[in-house]
């Protein structure tokens, strides 16, 4: 993709503020938020603290800022990974509580039905037999996902922006209980293919909470350390590599340390197909005008510079 795209970045220890600062700095005046329902995705891929999975104040302040940009109705949407079961997940982290709570519904998406899934063809892809994805974001007026900074141990090596897409497809068939993540982990295209399910949705805002992070290990447990970070963007490729280039500040992983930012497979795949930009001298990293914030950007610049 052709043209710039902007990541904000927030040094803070304040979701809230956090969060709506790096969405304010992102200078977008056509948000599509007004008057629209808005599927949230975030990470539910074990119970584990956070950065295990989102923290539950991460929804509250993206669901009251959307509420602020006026959306109309909010739906959190997700599913687990691994063998943890989605619905218990859910109940262990008190997730319909705060639903309820916060007066927005909650779907936990391997529980519904066929017929509110439909399976789809992946372009370009090393998927055999394409992915089922809920309708939910197929039809959704407006998307936005938020993900958590940190390594993954099973052949993703890193799980941002991009990675969390495994979380909208099914894990296996409603249909006829095909196993799409046993294909997935099992090909040596694994990381190629966790990009080109991004092709399927688009989301219309992104924020990485990244005030903690694990720098190896992953996705549910891990190496923690403390950026004290938000991030956010409209562009998913973008803000992974940025992401990647916070793990790279820490004594992270080989597979996450070495080689150009772009020449990752899940960066670089996405960025052959068209789902964000694809060099890193087109970011604009845009950072908060406090100096902790400044000071972040300028070493993660540096980092880009090499990328």
């Amino acid at each position: 993709m052709t043209g710039r795209a902007r990541v904000s970045l927030v040094k803070t220890d304040d979701r809230d503020r956090g969060i709506r600062r790096a969405v304010e700095l992102l200078e977008s005046p056509e948000w599509p938020f007004g008057g629209a329902h808005v599927v949230l995705k975030p990470n539910f891929n074990s119970h584990d603290t956070f950065p295990g999975s989102t923290h539950n104040d991460t929804l509250r302040a993206l669901v009251g800022l959307l509420r602020d940009l006026g959306a109309s109705r909010i739906t959190i949407a997700d599913r687990s990974g691994g063998s943890w079961v989605s619905a218990e997940v859910v109940a262990k982290k008190a997730v319909p509580e705060l639903a309820e709570e916060l007066g927005v519904q909650l779907i936990v998406t391997d529980t519904q039905p066929a017929e509110a899934w439909a399976r789809v063809e992946v372009p370009n892809g090393h998927w055999k037999r394409g992915v089922e994805i809920p309708k939910l974001f197929l039809d959704a007026e407006a998307i936005v996902q938020t993900c958590c900074l940190k390594t993954h141990q099973f052949g993703g090596h890193f799980t941002l922006s991009l990675k969390n897409a495994v979380g909208v497809v099914a894990k296996t068939s409603l249909f006829d209980e095909y196993n799409y993540m046993k294909e997935m982990h099992g090909s040596p295209h694994m990381r190629e293919m966790i990009a080109e399910i991004n092709q399927l949705y688009t989301p219309d805002l992104v924020v990485i909470d990244a005030l903690d992070a694990f720098v190896k290990g992953g996705p549910a447990t891990g190496t923690l350390v403390h950026p004290g970070l938000i991030l956010a963007s409209t562009d998913r490729v973008a803000l992974d590599a940025v992401g990647v280039a916070i793990l790279r500040t820490y004594d992270t992983t080989p597979e996450v340390a070495e080689g150009r930012l772009f020449d990752l497979d899940q960066i670089r795949r996405a960025a052959e197909l068209g789902i964000g930009i694809d060099a890193a001298d087109r970011i604009d990293l845009i950072a908060d005008d406090d100096a902790d914030s400044q000071a972040v950007a300028a070493s993660l610049r540096e980092v880009l510079a090499d990328g």
